[in-house]
């Protein structure tokens, strides 16, 4: 399975058969395990990754740069101001020339195109850390934490609530890879494009996954075993806060919400969360809540991504 990975770019779970997705949470298990005892592979002794950073971040840049010293490598932070892309450069020659000098390329960027054309002109692989369109890497993470949670993916089912967004676009594709069953809840308007459930239904007919799309969070969360959230306004969006908060105000996960849910319903967040906002307090802090699972998991999932791909 390895070679089936080993030097391919890290865009989209849409890209990844089944099986090799499994394979990178088998990898994820056995990295953590390790780490736990203490135990860490060198497995990108002398190996660099290029880290481009068009938008700030706590988790994707610590997690990367711890990542990848525990894998014996070193991380080279580049923010958008020290690049010359920001003078002009174009997408293919930054590339280009990163790729004489280092072993691949992370990128957290605004405009998904900039991801594709990072990976169409790099001679390394890239890992997509974050695009308009996508979080790959985060999607993984959640779904380990849901593996270990429960032990097995097929008909499980998790609710994403809130603006249909990079996050819950992945989330449907790893659903989709994994059979896992996902309703997506949001106010109209702000449902999943055509294009990501088309590609829910190409990739749900190997494991039979289920798609739901509803208005109404109280209906959407009755069956869950996870409830999962994110901002109401991305990065980015930061003009469209106020109307966001006026129109999402009825999808806040709070204590009146999850009594419509099953008792044992666990909560999930991305981060960074907007306490007070998409969810409250009480609902994050909670026996219920596996959000910084998640967090850490971040690590250890990114960790195995690294290791298989580099």
């Amino acid at each position: 399975m390895l070679e089936k990975i080993r030097g391919r770019d890290f865009i989209s779970i849409h890209d990844f058969e089944c099986e090799e997705l499994n394979f990178i949470f088998e990898t994820t298990k056995l990295l953590k395990i390790e780490a736990r005892a203490g135990i860490f592979r060198q497995t990108l002794k002398d190996k660099n990754l290029a880290m481009i950073f068009q938008k700030s971040s706590t988790r994707t840049r610590v997690s990367f740069e711890i990542a990848m010293n525990q894998l014996g490598g070193k991380a080279l932070f580049l923010s958008n101001s020290e690049l010359q892309l920001k003078r002009g450069e174009t997408i293919a020659d930054t590339a280009r020339t990163l790729a004489r000098y280092i072993d691949g390329i992370m990128a957290r960027v605004f405009d998904h195109a900039d991801i594709i054309n990072l990976a169409k002109y790099s001679s390394v692989p890239v890992i997509n850390g974050l695009s308009d369109f996508l979080h790959p890497c985060q999607a993984v993470a959640d779904f380990y934490t849901i593996l270990e949670k429960k032990g097995y993916f097929k008909g499980i089912n998790l609710t994403y609530i809130g603006d249909s967004n990079n996050v819950s676009n992945s989330l449907m594709i790893a659903s989709a890879k994994t059979g896992v069953n996902i309703t997506i809840c949001s106010p109209k308007g702000y449902e999943p494009t055509a294009e990501i459930i088309k590609w829910f239904e190409e990739d749900s007919k190997e494991t039979g996954a289920t798609l739901e799309i509803t208005n109404n969070p109280e209906k959407g969360v009755e069956r869950a075993d996870f409830i999962y959230t994110d901002v109401w306004a991305s990065m980015g969006q930061e003009e469209e806060h106020e109307k966001r908060v006026e129109i999402f105000s009825s999808y806040q996960v709070n204590s009146k919400l999850m009594s419509h849910a099953p008792s044992n319903a666990l909560v999930m967040h991305c981060l960074p969360a907007h306490r007070g906002e998409e969810i409250t307090d009480e609902v994050m802090d909670s026996s219920q809540s596996i959000v910084f699972d998640e967090a850490e998991n971040r690590l250890h999932a990114q960790k195995a991504i690294l290791a298989l791909i580099i």
